[in-house]
């Protein structure tokens, strides 16, 4: 009872369970005062205070993540993604899909589905990842292939072929890359082995997951049924 309370936005857990042990929690009529009372959704109706809890088991929302702002569940010397949730959010249980680093902005998922963010995080799945960025040197045809064959890394290890698409190339590059994993600093270090650096970094994609251009940063929506439903069907296997 507590967790489907709190996973609905009444509280913490410990919040919904002062609720239920004060009375206020009925299912279909009858007072509950166990936290630990299971609810057969199916069949019993949940209510506070007379009003039925519209329960929504999984929860998923597109961040346009700020700059500044760690992707974390907590930080003791930083703002979180979930610092930026908003009523009735900020009172589930929810963490990043995956991570952008601080000065990252761009798309970043935030959800209670365990099953999903591992699917999409997976290596085996080889999600592909878009990213638009801007790099200080002159990005060349050359960089492109070497992205395509894959670029050794400073302790040894290769990254898969990843895309780079070249918008503008001069003193800042412009470009967009596409990566089926997601290493530690990855396109910055990919970058940083040909001799440049990534002044700006921005992810838009993630698999058929688009972000929404509308969205300002540190703001997020709930995701559609539909995109929902096109994360949950992804069968790639780091197509680019």
């Amino acid at each position: 009872m507590d967790k489907i309370l709190a996973n609905s936005g009444y509280g913490s857990r410990k919040e919904v369970k002062a609720l239920i042990k004060a009375g206020n929690i009925t299912v279909s009529g009858k007072v509950i005062k166990d936290p630990g009372y299971l609810v057969d959704l199916d069949k019993e109706l949940p209510a506070v205070d007379g009003e039925i809890v519209n329960y929504s088991r999984f929860h998923y929302l597109m961040m346009n993540k700020p700059a500044g702002v760690v992707s974390s569940t907590w930080d003791p010397n930083s703002k979180t993604v979930i610092d930026l949730l908003t009523p009735p959010y900020d009172k589930f249980d929810l963490f990043p899909a995956g991570r952008l680093d601080k000065d990252t902005e761009g798309l970043l998922l935030i959800t209670n589905d365990g099953q999903l963010a591992h699917n999409l995080l997976s290596p085996k799945k080889g999600v592909p990842k878009t990213y638009y960025a801007e790099v200080s040197g002159q990005v060349s045809p050359e960089d492109v292939q070497a992205f395509r064959q894959g670029i050794p890394l400073e302790e040894g290890f290769v990254t898969l072929p990843a895309r780079l698409d070249i918008l503008a190339s001069g003193e800042i590059s412009k470009v967009m890359v596409t990566v089926c994993e997601g290493k530690f600093h990855q396109v910055k270090r990919m970058f940083q082995a040909l001799g440049k650096k990534v002044c700006y970094l921005k992810r838009i994609s993630i698999g058929s997951l688009k972000l929404d251009e509308g969205l300002q940063p540190g703001t997020f929506r709930e995701l559609t049924e539909k995109e929902v439903e096109a994360l949950n069907n992804l069968k790639t296997n780091r197509y680019l």
